[in-house]
């Protein structure tokens, strides 16, 4: 259980006196999942390209190997894990052999998700135990196994990945939204819980972003992507956003970089909304 009045208070990382200082992540490691494509793998290479070594964990294995080997050959420090977030043992596991062979973990970026089409009236309990499994209860497990490894060392970053979904109401993708806002609430709780051991926890939300994801709205019976079908979806996609576009997953990547580094040193328990002005909250 974590406490906050178990450990005492560490000092909290000095001023960065530049701009190449405050982004620097030279020395630093961090585990990213769901790093197999999409947001988590421009995240994973925005860190590496920042100086970090970087754990892609993914539960599709030949494909985080391939793409880990790919930024290794850019002569890149990663190396890739496979992982399912949903059981709490294996993150456990991950986080502690990470910290055993490289001596640290200063950045864990909770990414893993899966998607529903569901509405609220119809959802299976199949539906909603597979989901929540990854997108709250993988979250939950992450950010616990990191936090007690960063409170020992009295510093930290915890990113978790949630959605756009969390400020509107939808009628569709009931698990995926439910679960996120849960993932967005007990970030939340968290980062309060443990800002005393200056252990930061944020949370992304992103807006429509251009990942694999997606893509199931555009694909032929073959599962090949319809070009044509593909480019009509991000324009109607684009016409929701204030900014009139939409994202790319090098959009999240830079704001996961600026929570990962002292650049936001002052900053918890926040949201990051990375959406085109989509939302606006309060």
């Amino acid at each position: 259980m974590l406490d906050r009045m178990t450990s005492p208070r560490r000092e909290t990382a000095p001023l960065p006196r530049s701009i190449a200082e405050a982004f620097d992540m030279t020395g630093r490691v961090a585990i990213v999942t769901g790093a197999a494509g999409g947001i988590g793998l421009a995240a994973a290479s925005v860190l590496a390209r920042a100086g970090a070594r970087v754990v892609l964990a993914d539960v599709q294995a030949d494909l985080v190997r391939a793409q880990a080997d790919a930024l290794v050959a850019g002569a890149l420090d990663c190396e890739a894990v496979v992982l399912d977030v949903s059981k709490q043992a294996d993150v456990n596991a991950l986080v502690d052999d990470v910290v055993a062979r490289h001596g640290r973990l200063d950045v864990m970026m909770n990414n893993a998700g899966v998607i529903d089409d569901t509405s609220p009236l119809t959802i299976t309990e199949a539906d909603l135990d597979r989901v929540h499994a990854v997108n709250f209860k993988g979250v939950v497990f992450g950010a616990q196994a990191a936090a007690r490894v960063m409170i020992a060392a009295g510093s930290g970053s915890i990113i978790n990945v949630t959605s756009g979904a969390v400020d509107i109401a939808l009628a569709q993708y009931t698990g995926y939204s439910t679960a996120k806002a849960a993932a967005h609430q007990f970030s939340r709780g968290l980062a309060l819980e443990i800002a005393g051991k200056s252990v930061r926890v944020n949370t992304l939300a992103p807006g429509w972003t251009d990942t694999p994801m997606n893509e199931r709205h555009v694909l032929n019976e073959d599962g090949s992507i319809d070009p044509d079908r593909k480019a009509d979806y991000v324009q109607q996609r684009a016409k929701w956003a204030p900014l009139q576009m939409t994202g790319d997953p090098l959009d999240q990547a830079y704001a996961v970089l600026y929570l990962a580094s002292d650049a936001s040193r002052y900053v918890t328990g926040q949201v990051i909304r990375v959406n085109g002005g989509v939302t606006m909250p309060w």
